[in-house]
């Protein structure tokens, strides 16, 4: 309600009423959301418009049309009117309150069909081995000759019934032990993982002494060889069988001696020289 203001000549007159401010509605608050855009609202210039064939479907397809500059985005689902109520709607069918004072209405009770056992696949195929079928063919005629099926008390399946627990059963997990402090505080597990320490290598020492009495230890090939390693036979280059006694034809030496001279000469100078074969320039160093 607004408020009204007294007239200025009036005397003792009651105090203004001051109105609440008027509450907000749902639909207010949180108003449905906006509705599909139909071909009917575009204009020319809108962020929607279409050039050539418009459908329907184009405004519906959220792929395609585009959202409008400051306004809240619409839905692209068609929805029903706002005369439609969602949900299911129940009719009473039962009579109401005048025909539950009159009697009971009372449920029948449903029979439970006994379930069928289920077939013991298991034994069946034992059975048939044992008296000598084979093939799936006679596996097969057996199965329906001798049909055996699972019994009920059957340790191997669970069982309906919750299993039999003795009266002073107490469930979860037991309590942990009390941490012994004293034991912290003396350090009584460092001494007790050193005394295991000391056993381990006092064992460990007695073993290598009662192998060196034993007998006589034997050198492996890898000892001997870092002692002393055998020369190896040099061997000539391998040549063609059909010219090993070929003798060459050019010898540019006089004899023997000059040649072992010269090839000396040579092995001095490799350091010195430049190439692959040290047959090039000498290197010089500033």
């Amino acid at each position: 309600m607004a408020a009204v203001a007294a007239p200025a000549g009036a005397k003792n007159a009651p105090p203004a009423k001051v109105g609440l401010p008027r509450r907000r509605s749902v639909s207010q608050i949180c108003p449905p959301p906006r509705r599909p855009m139909t071909l009917a609202e575009l204009y020319p210039g809108c962020e929607n418009e279409r050039l050539g064939v418009a459908r329907e479907s184009m405004l519906q397809n959220h792929l395609i049309a585009k959202a409008e500059l400051g306004k809240a985005r619409r839905s692209n689902y068609t929805l029903p009117g706002y005369d439609f109520n969602y949900g299911l709607y129940l009719h009473g069918m039962d009579g109401g309150v005048p025909e539950a004072i009159c009697h009971w209405h009372v449920m029948k009770p449903r029979i439970i069909l006994e379930k069928e056992k289920p077939r013991d696949y298991m034994t069946t195929n034992i059975q048939a081995v044992k008296d000598g079928y084979v093939t799936a063919h006679e596996q097969n005629l057996y199965r329906k000759m001798k049909d055996f099926h699972v019994n009920v008390e059957d340790e191997r399946r669970f069982k309906r019934t919750p299993p039999k627990v003795p009266p002073d059963m107490t469930y979860g997990r037991p309590a942990r032990p009390s941490t012994p402090f004293f034991d912290l505080l003396q350090h009584k597990y460092g001494e007790i993982w050193m005394d295991e320490q000391r056993a381990v290598i006092k064992a460990e020492k007695a073993e290598k002494k009662q192998k060196k009495r034993r007998g006589k230890v034997y050198e492996t090939r890898t000892c001997l060889l870092r002692k002393f390693q055998p020369p190896m036979k040099k061997e000539d280059l391998w040549r063609i069988p059909h010219f090993q006694k070929v003798d060459p034809h050019l010898s540019t030496f006089p004899d023997h001696a000059s040649y072992k001279k010269a090839l000396e000469v040579f092995h001095s100078e490799v350091p010195v020289r430049i190439g692959p074969l040290a047959q090039g320039l000498y290197t010089t160093a500033y």
